[in-house]
């Protein structure tokens, strides 16, 4: 999420370090050796690292134990912000990591050591990524759980990237895993700001509808927080402006990700969705200390303020499988953040009932 305060290898893998290959988006699953009978995915983590090249140089050991002790099965970056493969003024290869430049070949071996290295080494990764050190997002998944296919658009189109990184959808055989860095609705009615949110959402809100036929699990920053227990303070939020500016709709006031706009957008995309909040589903009550995903700066105005933008949505067909659904980081000192804005968020599932719903009492 952009702070509020302040106005690679085809497919995911290198050639300079030996990681697993990555699937082509719209390829099949199964062209590597894999593990028969092995179950899909049922722990998830998803983390907004606002750079994971800087998480690497200056935080990787505490994440490296968080994600050790956890051991999830998948993965989801946000704001990996990591540019994409491409000399400058040519069309980028958006799922392959820029290394033209000493610069960008020294940052990529730094980031493939650190990913070539124990747990990291036991997942395949996906990156879809934008033009420059902006946005992007990365899919890791533990190489005995490979999906079938994985697309990096709504549209699942292969061979196709949203703008700025911002999808990648794994299909499994039961479900799918949806990872997106939402755009942030900004402050302006403008077309990189309201504009961009109101297609983001419509877009969605078609993806999540013509997506019915498999459950769905969709996950990442989604830059809005859907209720006032989802913000640490609520009138502080509503009353936010920038440089004193009030958009002309009162829908659209207040604080990116906060707006009764974006808040009513939500709300119709899981209803129509059939999606639930699988946080929310579990933690009825506002929690102060972890209860928010996204702190403002520790220094400043937005000392303090935190806000629940990143999520765990299930189909309803799911929801009697959660086993918990939890935020990692605590207090207005941002442990638990590993020096990102947001803490890592998690999901665990419990495993598929082989009974049809039809035979149980």
């Amino acid at each position: 999420m952009k702070r509020f305060f302040k106005p690679i290898e085809k497919e995911g893998s290198s050639k300079k370090v030996a990681l697993s290959p990555s699937l082509k988006d719209g390829d099949d699953g199964d062209s590597e050796a894999s593990v028969p009978d092995k179950k899909e995915p049922l722990k998830f983590v998803t983390w907004n690292a606002n750079s994971l090249l800087l998480r690497v140089k200056n935080d990787w050991s505490e994440f490296t134990k968080f994600v050790t002790n956890l051991d999830p099965d998948a993965i989801a970056i946000q704001e990996v912000r990591i540019p994409a493969a491409g000399s400058k003024g040519a069309s980028k290869n958006q799922g392959e990591l820029k290394d033209d430049t000493n610069t960008s070949r020294e940052e990529k071996q730094m980031l493939m050591r650190a990913l070539s290295s124990p747990p990291f080494a036991n997942y395949r990764v996906w990156w879809s990524l934008s033009d420059s050190k902006y946005a992007g997002t990365a899919l890791f998944i533990k190489k005995c759980f490979q999906p079938k296919k994985v697309f990096f658009n709504l549209d699942r189109i292969a061979s196709k990237h949203e703008v700025d990184g911002r999808v990648i959808l794994a299909e499994f055989e039961t479900f799918r895993l949806l990872n997106t860095y939402s755009p942030n609705n900004g402050w302006k009615e403008e077309e990189k700001s309201f504009k961009r949110r109101r297609k983001w959402d419509k877009r969605m809100l078609e993806f999540v509808i013509q997506s019915s036929d498999k459950p769905l699990i969709w996950c990442g920053d989604l830059n809005v927080s859907h209720e006032e227990i989802d913000v640490s303070h609520p009138d502080f939020f509503s009353a936010a402006k920038l440089n004193g500016y009030i958009p002309p709709n009162k829908e659209d006031c207040g604080q990116p990700g906060f707006t009764l706009a974006e808040r009513n957008r939500f709300n119709a995309i899981l209803k129509e969705g059939k999606l639930i909040d699988a946080h929310r589903f579990l933690h009825k009550e506002k929690d102060m200390e972890r209860g928010f995903s996204w702190s403002g700066h520790p220094i400043g105005k937005y000392r303090g303020k935190r806000m629940r933008i990143d999520y765990f949505l299930v189909s309803e067909s799911l929801v009697g499988r959660i086993v918990s659904c939890e935020m990692h980081g605590q207090g207005i000192e941002l442990k638990g953040f590993y020096g990102s804005d947001h803490c890592p968020v998690s999901l665990e599932l419990s495993e598929a009932s082989s009974c049809p719903e039809s035979q149980k009492n």
